[in-house]
């Protein structure tokens, strides 16, 4: 009788080993798994480069998997079998929890105002379904990460005269923008990015003179700590591997 072959390096860990020598392809597959999540903001720049230093560094299928255990794919399967990287079709229910922020109402802020100063809106509050802010010499934060939206769309309008604001979403909300600068600017760097199903559309809108509105979309600090966490947890779990195959 003729054994099988294992499964190919496109295939996840042949036989479910993961202790089997993992290929460049395999490890390439990884490190385009993690350029994806740095695009849609669920790595900031500091942890992409440093899950991507032991990505090259893996040299097997074992220490490749912890790498992306967080995280969705881009159309390619996991190293190991454990982790699904199969990306979400159009019609996948949304893991995160947005029905519970989308919560009506009129929002806890209309407003927010520097005029040679500074103001900022973090934290727990209710995004109206049209907040204004305005900065004239001055600049302000209008932070939506950890906010609740009062409807399923909400229009964040930015003035900013010779001053700035930043627009902070979380990863998961679809983002537009449609403001106007006059030797000024609006950042479109996260147009383009699918939202999650059932996620909030935030649209930013307004008028920069000699000034500039930003947009970023970046994680909270809780949950930013929640994964340096679950990646101190993974690494003392690789470590103890690696200590038990030596002996």
């Amino acid at each position: 009788m003729t054994d099988e072959l294992p499964a190919g390096p496109s295939g996840g860990s042949p036989g479910g080993l993961p202790e089997l020598r993992a290929s460049d392809a395999d490890r390439e597959q990884v490190a385009e798994v993690l350029r994806d999540a740095l695009a849609e903001g669920r790595l900031d720049m500091a942890e992409f480069e440093e899950r991507l230093e032991e990505t090259y560094k893996a040299r097997t299928y074992g220490e490749l998997e912890p790498i992306t255990r967080d995280l969705p794919a881009s159309g390619v399967s996991a190293p190991a079998p454990a982790v699904s990287m199969l990306k979400r079709s159009a019609g996948a229910v949304d893991t995160g929890d947005w029905s519970s922020r989308i919560v009506g109402g009129e929002g806890s802020s209309r407003w927010g105002v520097a005029i040679m100063s500074g103001f900022e809106r973090r934290g727990h509050w209710t995004v109206p379904k049209r907040f204004n802010g305005f900065a004239f010499w001055g600049g302000g934060v209008i932070d939506l990460r950890e906010a609740n939206f009062a409807d399923g769309e909400v229009v964040v309008n930015c003035v900013a005269v010779m001053g700035g604001l930043n627009v902070m979403v979380p990863p998961g909300v679809e983002v537009v923008v449609r403001g106007i600068g006059v030797m000024g600017g609006f950042d479109h760097s996260q147009e383009g990015v699918p939202g999650d199903r059932g996620a909030p559309r935030v649209v930013v809108t307004g008028f920069a003179f000699w000034g500039g509105v930003g947009v970023e979309r970046r994680v909270s600090k809780a949950e930013r700590l929640r994964l340096k966490q679950e990646r101190l947890r993974l690494k003392e779990e690789r470590r103890r591997e690696r200590l038990e195959r030596r002996d």
